[in-house]
Order: C-alpha cells, then structure tokens, then sequence
C-alpha cells in the first residue's frame, strides 16, 4: 500500500510557511539585539529617541508581505545595528 502524497502546491506552501516564521524569528532577534544595544546608549535622551526610532520602524514595517522588500529591510536593520554598535565602542575607547 503507497501513502499518498501530498500535491505540490501543498508543499510549496508549508515551506512558504516556515520560511515566513524563520524570517519573524529573525527579524524579532534583530530588534531584541537592538533594545539591548541601544541600552548601553549613555545619554538618556538619545536612549529614548533611538528606542522610539527603532519601535516606529518596526511597527512601520510590520505589514510588508514582499519577501524581496523584507530581505533588504532586515539588511538595512542590520547595519543600523553595526553603525550603532560602532559608535558605541568609538564612544567608550
């Protein structure tokens, strides 16, 4: 007896799926690594701005669905975190 086989479109939607959960995971461990950051910010003020920055930027952005436009919004994210974690360690040298 063969087990049936799911058709095509049915796999190629389980893998949309879990490629759209990796890429939250990825996107949620891209803002959590920029709270912490942004925590070791010295001046309270530029705390606060930079942590409203980055909240309104990710709710902004929250309901894209264009996987080429969320690719590049989680690189610019991402050089946002190195430009800041620089400064910081120019900063505290």
């Amino acid at each position: 007896m063969t087990v049936p086989r799911l058709p095509q479109a049915a796999l190629s939607l389980k893998q949309l799926i879990r490629d759209q959960f990796l890429q939250r995971q990825k996107i949620l461990g891209i803002y959590r690594e920029m709270l912490r950051t942004i925590r070791q910010v010295p001046e309270e003020g530029d705390r606060k701005y930079l942590k409203d920055w980055a909240r309104d930027e990710f709710k902004r952005n929250k309901s894209v669905t264009n996987q080429d436009a969320v690719r590049m919004m989680i690189t610019q994210a991402n050089n946002h975190l190195e430009e800041l974690k620089k400064s910081l360690a120019l900063a505290k040298s």
